[in-house]
């Protein structure tokens, strides 16, 4: 008796634990595992740089766990996955869901041809806690506010399933290797500029075990509070491991379920709330497809953003002259990451204090942050913007001074970043540009030359955002 080959097409479920469709395809008989770069992928949602990085090494660690079979191809999976099926003898094609409108289309067509031609497909939960099709208000509609999506939706739907584990035996198909090395791909850039963001992450199902490990025994007691301190490790760090699916969120879910119970921990429910603003962001993506390019809110498509390059280029290199975003930006381009707390005031200051559309600050985001996701960073920004669903009020303006008074206290986040600074006294560390000549003149700082003047007024920016946003209100 023949035993049935089926294709395992691997997308953002670079892992081999709770992989739903990697199981089941297992279960049908012999494997033949495979990754495409897809193409044919409009720009919002090709990986950027930091990104294509993690990717890589990725990659490397999954044909590691699949002892060496993953076959990685380049080009539309609309022509290559029917081609792999004739040359493999496949009878069968799995793989888990993605929620992005270009991927819905294109899996969406690829399983009509494939059925056209007597190939079986099946797809699989194997990123979300629920799926967007399963949470509906009580008239039928789509949530477009958090609370009552997650705490009235989400929490009294079914519980999410229980992670699986990995395939007991995986019997690979004798099959003729058609794959490219994994260097033509090209995610790796010529110049190494990511050399600190290397020292800083292990990307990989290992390395996205260890960050969940270190997050149950150090941080996540204190997750409430220390999630908003930028200098302590206070976060899960989990968001670049999630986005490649380097690990579930089921895991994540009953790893801290397991580990603190039911319990009414105000750490703990914070924590899994963020996991629902993850689902909710993926959520408005599936149901308002074009979150990622266009203004939730009509009413902010006539909103009168300036274009300034020169601001622009300031905010992107981190030499604003104000010290929390600059300090924000340059982790960014240090670690490929940015802290939670600061990724929103980085962000109010571009598109309120500097009046720039917040798609050039979710295109920078996507470029340099190896976790870029299309659905949360999109929303992210939207959020922020006061465009988007749930969103905050246009008038809440984060003022960054304050800010990094209240959660960078003793000044370290900034010190780190901007070590020019790190001699001032923590009453100016946020403000140098207040600070008298001889106290600059003691931490050797001459402000335009050693550390910039601030490139904007923070009152009369805010008042320019207001002015903005008056324009608009009544429309």
């Amino acid at each position: 008796m023949t035993v049935p080959i089926s294709i395992m097409w691997f997308r953002q479920d670079l892992r081999v634990k709770d992989n739903p469709a990697l199981n089941a395809a297992c279960d049908k008989g012999k494997l033949v595992p495979i990754y495409i770069e897809d193409t044919t992928a409009p720009d919002e949602q090709q990986p950027g740089g930091a990104s294509k990085w993690w990717l890589h090494h990725s990659l490397q660690k999954l044909n590691d766990r699949l002892n060496g079979h993953l076959q990685i191809f380049l080009g539309d999976p609309y022509e290559i996955i029917p081609k792999l099926a004739k040359n493999f003898q496949a009878q069968s094609v799995y793989w888990n869901r993605c929620y992005g409108p270009h991927q819905m289309q294109r899996d969406k067509k690829i399983k009509c041809a494939l059925k056209a031609s007597s190939i079986e497909v099946r797809s699989f939960n194997g990123s979300l806690l629920w799926e967007p099709m399963d949470i509906r208000k009580a008239d039928g509609g789509a949530y477009k506010v958090f609370t009552p999506y997650y705490r009235k939706g989400c929490l009294n739907a079914a519980p999410p399933r229980f992670p699986q584990a990995p395939p007991p035996r995986i019997d690979y198909a004798d099959v003729p290797l058609k794959r490219l090395p994994l260097d033509q791909l090209t995610l790796m850039p010529n110049i190494r500029w990511y050399h600190k963001i290397a020292i800083t992450w292990q990307p990989g199902e290992e390395g996205a075990a260890e960050r969940l490990s270190v997050f149950l025994t150090e941080t996540a007691d204190n997750y409430k509070e220390e999630r908003n301190i930028p200098a302590v490790p206070g976060t899960s760090r989990l968001s670049p491991h999630l986005h490649f699916g380097e690990i579930s969120p089921h895991q994540i879910w009953y790893a801290v379920k397991d580990a603190y119970g039911d319990t009414e921990n105000k750490n703990i429910d914070t924590f899994l709330s963020e996991l629902g603003w993850r689902e909710f962001s993926y959520y408005l993506l599936f149901y308002f497809p074009d979150l990622a390019t266009k203004n939730f809110n009509p009413k902010f498509d006539t909103f009168p953003w300036r274009s300034s390059n020169i601001d622009l280029q300031a905010w992107q290199q981190g030499k604003t002259g104000i010290p929390i975003v600059d300090a924000g930006i340059r982790e960014l381009w240090q670690t490929g990451y940015m802290h939670n707390r600061i990724r929103m005031v980085v962000a109010s200051f571009l598109v309120k204090n500097l009046l720039i559309d917040w798609r050039e600050g979710e295109a920078w985001f996507r470029d340099c942050l190896v976790d870029a996701d299309l659905a949360s960073n999109s929303a992210s920004w939207q959020w922020v913007a006061g465009s988007g669903a749930d969103a905050a009020p246009y008038f809440r303006i984060f003022n960054p001074v304050l800010q990094g008074e209240k959660f960078d206290k003793e000044g370290e986040y900034v010190s780190q970043y901007c070590p020019e600074l790190k001699l001032l006294p923590r009453k100016y560390i946020h403000k140098p540009w207040e600070a008298p000549e001889e106290v600059l003149r003691k931490a050797n700082i001459t402000l335009g030359a050693d550390y910039p003047d601030p490139i904007v007024d923070l009152k009369a920016s805010r008042q320019r955002a207001l002015d903005a946003f008056a324009e608009i209100k009544g429309k």
